[in-house]
């Protein structure tokens, strides 16, 4: 088992908490937090590693930070 930060932004943490730990196994991946947390792959548009751009199916470590960010838009 990893122990991971799991850190949620703007719209996200509408009905969720913002921050929570979350016990996963050995060569869990972000996606499988998102999958977890009821989190579409849509929703999830970004996500930081230890404050690194990752992919979905990056391979987590114990103590590792996973931020998940919704789409930004601007204007």
């Amino acid at each position: 088992m990893v122990q991971i930060k799991v850190k949620l932004f703007a719209t996200l943490r509408e009905n969720r908490e913002k921050e929570l730990m979350m016990d996963l196994p050995q060569g869990a991946t972000p996606k499988d937090i998102i999958e977890a947390l009821n989190i579409s792959e849509e929703e999830a548009a970004i996500v930081f590693l230890n404050g690194k751009s990752v992919g979905l199916d990056k391979v987590l470590e114990d103590n590792d930070t996973v931020s998940i960010f919704p789409p930004v838009g601007g204007g």
